[in-house]
């Protein structure tokens, strides 16, 4: 069970950047039907410069992230989490990102957080992680 658990981990971690390594123009040519593009013929969400290409022109490129914890990867000193789209670069997804040992030790499963995402080659990483006060 655990060996699956690590495959699909692994898979989560590469799946953005194969999200944008085809054909931009096909892509734009599709609404993926989020809030920002509702209205739009084509998809304001993958806009631009692919993730890999923005990480080889500007290595620490950053965007702000709103999202939710969903588990604590201690081993791999990261958190998974389900993001809100970030416009321009990336859609809403769940993912793996590498964070600081500080960060790891506060998080908690199922926190609300902001935080400043971060791509360095091919690993995603969170910075300046807060949780997001209760209402």
């Amino acid at each position: 069970m655990k060996s699956h658990l690590q495959t699909l981990l692994a898979l989560l971690v590469l799946l953005p950047a194969a999200l944008f390594a085809h054909d931009k123009t096909a892509d734009k040519a599709k609404n993926c039907g989020c809030e920002c593009c509702k209205g739009k013929e084509t998809c304001c969400c993958r806009e631009g410069t692919s993730a890999t290409d923005a990480a080889k022109s500007d290595p620490a490129k950053r965007y702000p992230l709103k999202g939710v914890i969903i588990d604590i990867l201690v081993d791999q000193s990261a958190l998974l989490v389900k993001h809100e789209a970030i416009p321009g670069y990336m859609m809403a997804m769940t993912m793996v990102f590498k964070v600081d040992a500080a960060t790891l030790k506060a998080a908690q499963k199922n926190q609300p957080i902001t935080g400043t995402l971060i791509q360095r080659g091919e690993e995603f990483w969170l910075e300046d992680v807060k949780p997001v006060p209760a209402k």
